[in-house]
């Protein structure tokens, strides 16, 4: 069972989070199992973008919420191939393109249909079997390819930290990911570009923010707890 909070303490939320975010940090609110009533009290707070995992649920969501027609949608799950082609037609974002492969596959589908989503790398600066995305070496080895695919509208990095670390390890973690971004928007890159800095969720944006993020992630602190 889920235990979200009711909507004024929602709004209230919400508006004390966005009064302490710079204006160069878009705040997406993460809504996996959030009901679409709270989804549009998070909408009258000025919220536009709103970030789903799963597909099928999200479908349903932009069906009822289809009078909302300034929502920017983010997929920040994991996408399995076989849904690559639905998320990218029905997403403005995709958080988590973690392999050459899929990008590959998102790169003729683009092709195919005439238009990209934009979309970001998925990138894990420490190890976190329970995470995809690429190793910063792997990452660096697999750039080249990865400008091949001219289709596609990269436009940074994202990435998730693991449980458990300290504040010490979050910040350090945080910063390396900043320095990569600065490091990559200096190289001469065809079709890739790296502006957005996709870091930052419930127990660490606090400090995400202040290391450089540009996108955050906010699901619990939002809505509350859910199973």
């Amino acid at each position: 069972m889920s235990h979200f909070l009711p909507p004024a303490a929602v709004r209230d939320r919400i508006t004390q989070i966005q009064a302490q975010l710079p204006p160069t940090v878009r705040l997406i609110a993460v809504t996996k199992a959030v009901p679409t009533d709270l989804m549009r009290v998070a909408y009258t707070t000025g919220i536009r973008d709103f970030g789903e995992s799963r597909l099928q649920e999200a479908l349903a969501k932009q069906a009822e919420l289809h009078d909302l027609s300034d929502i920017t949608w983010h997929f920040i799950g994991h996408l399995q191939s076989n849904k690559a082609t639905k998320a990218m037609q029905h997403f403005q974002w995709i958080h988590a393109i973690d392999s050459l492969k899929l990008a590959q596959q998102l790169d003729h589908i683009a092709q195919q249909q005439g238009y990209c989503p934009n979309l970001c790398l998925q990138v894990k600066f420490l190890p976190d079997p329970s995470k995809y995305g690429w190793s910063v070496p792997d990452l660096q080895a697999q750039l080249p390819d990865l400008d091949r695919c001219q289709h596609l509208r990269i436009r940074g990095i994202m990435t998730i930290l693991p449980q458990g670390l300290t504040d010490t390890e979050s910040r350090n973690t945080f910063a390396q990911a900043k320095a990569l971004t600065t490091h990559l928007q200096q190289q001469p890159w065809s079709h890739l570009k790296f502006e957005e800095l996709s870091m930052g969720m419930s127990g660490d944006y606090h400090l995400a923010v202040p290391a450089g993020a540009t996108m955050i992630r906010l699901g619990r602190v939002l809505f509350g707890e859910r199973t």
